[in-house]
């Protein structure tokens, strides 16, 4: 790696996601486990989701504007604030209405990194290695996203979810002191539209770029279809395929694997393979996971499950690492924040879409014939990708940002 301000760049985006994720685990099982109702529990998950949805889009704009740093350790002080808050109000045993209010301050802040962290990185990483630096960045996401349940489940069995949320807040504090280290330059001055125009003006780009395109299409497909299957697996594994929950559990765990597999793997991926057939491999992957899955006998319950969850790992972030790599090299540098933030919302939008529809079809049709609904979202998410002029893409196109060092 060529630049000095990578380690740190690295350890503020590892720390904002694995925070992001012990906050939502320790808070689901917390609550739970306080004998909240389910309603509840789906507010919380709501309220840690709602700021990706209501915060991308102006918080893209902002980091467009703003140096990237400035942002970073906002982000790392929400992190403090709100998990803190959540800290105290697990410790005397609320799991209501302000957890889902500190819930949701703790979430900005991550949201708001990792914005900043994808403006920041193409002015500090040279193009070639913008795969690897991303794929390290992955791979730490990956490999404390591992750690979070375990640590939460630890905790909350002690009774003592507050101690997840204490981490969180470290997390934060680790976010600031990496943010010390980083370029404190501003972007470009640029004229100052107003902000839905601002808005508009990235997701305009994105619909007119032939590569943009049909990554955000990809991107919309498989997140329904993914948590289409979130929400029918666990029933359709226990009620069609009869496996006992440990085998389930176990199988589940290749999720993980396969996250770590690929993020190991991808550099090197990208730079012996073509960029296209990387881009299709990844939904396609995703694809045949759920299709072996759909057309798997009892007796080949387990592994179909194992399998697809490793697939549902390993392709999609080659892909998105693939894909990230893909955006910053073509995006322009005044339109980094506001092309991330369309794509982030058009992605977590459909997550609560994709559950609600996976938890329908399998209540109205049945689970042997709703698993095939996400078989089909896959079908169109790599689809998307076929249609394209991605399959033709050799390698990454030239970079329309500024180098490394000058700005």
């Amino acid at each position: 790696m060529s630049s000095l301000f990578l380690p740190s760049l690295l350890l503020a985006g590892i720390m904002a996601q694995f925070a992001d994720r012990l906050a939502l685990d320790t808070i689901t099982l917390a609550a739970t486990q306080a004998g909240a109702s389910p309603r509840l529990v789906g507010l919380l998950v709501a309220a840690q989701s709602a700021a990706w949805l209501l915060v991308s889009l102006p918080a893209g704009v902002i980091a467009d504007r703003v140096a990237p740093r400035s942002l970073i350790r906002l982000g790392g002080v929400l992190m403090i604030i709100g998990a803190g808050a959540g800290a105290g109000l697990l410790a005397i045993g609320q799991t209501g209405w302000l957890l889902a209010g500190s819930t949701f301050v703790a979430a900005t802040g991550p949201v708001i990194i990792a914005l900043s962290i994808f403006v920041l990185m193409p002015r500090i990483v040279a193009l070639a290695e913008l795969p690897r630096a991303n794929g390290r960045l992955e791979l730490g996401r990956a490999v404390l996203s591992l750690a979070a349940p375990l640590i939460a489940g630890f905790a909350v069995a002690r009774g003592q979810g507050w101690f997840g949320l204490l981490l969180c807040t470290a997390a934060g504090a680790l976010v600031l002191a990496a943010a010390m280290s980083l370029p404190g330059e501003r972007p470009p001055a640029q004229a100052r539209l107003k902000l839905h125009r601002a808005i508009a003006e990235g997701a305009a780009f994105v619909a007119r770029h032939p590569y943009l395109r049909p990554i955000a299409l990809c991107a919309i497909a498989w997140n329904l279809a993914f948590f289409a299957f979130t929400a029918m697996v666990a029933p359709y594994a226990a009620r069609i395929l009869l496996l006992a929950p440990e085998t389930i559990g176990l199988a589940s765990s290749a999720y993980g694997a396969g996250l770590v597999a690929g993020a190991l793997g991808t550099a090197s991926l990208i730079a012996g393979l073509p960029t296209g057939w990387l881009l299709v491999f990844g939904p396609a992957s995703s694809l045949l996971g759920a299709g072996a899955l759909a057309l798997a006998p009892v007796g080949l319950g387990g592994p179909a499950l194992a399998l697809a969850f490793f697939l549902f790992g390993f392709g999609p972030i080659l892909w998105f690492i693939t894909q990230t790599s893909l955006r910053q090299a073509v995006t322009p540098q005044a339109l980094l924040g506001r092309v991330s933030a369309t794509l982030t919302t058009a992605m977590y939008g459909m997550r609560p879409l994709g559950a609600l529809a996976g938890g329908l079809a399998g209540e109205w049709f049945g689970l042997a014939t709703a698993i095939w609904l996400p078989v089909a979202l896959f079908g169109l998410s790599t689809l998307a990708i076929l249609v394209s002029a991605m399959p033709r893409l050799k390698a990454m196109p030239v970079s329309e940002v500024t180098p490394p060092g000058a700005g």
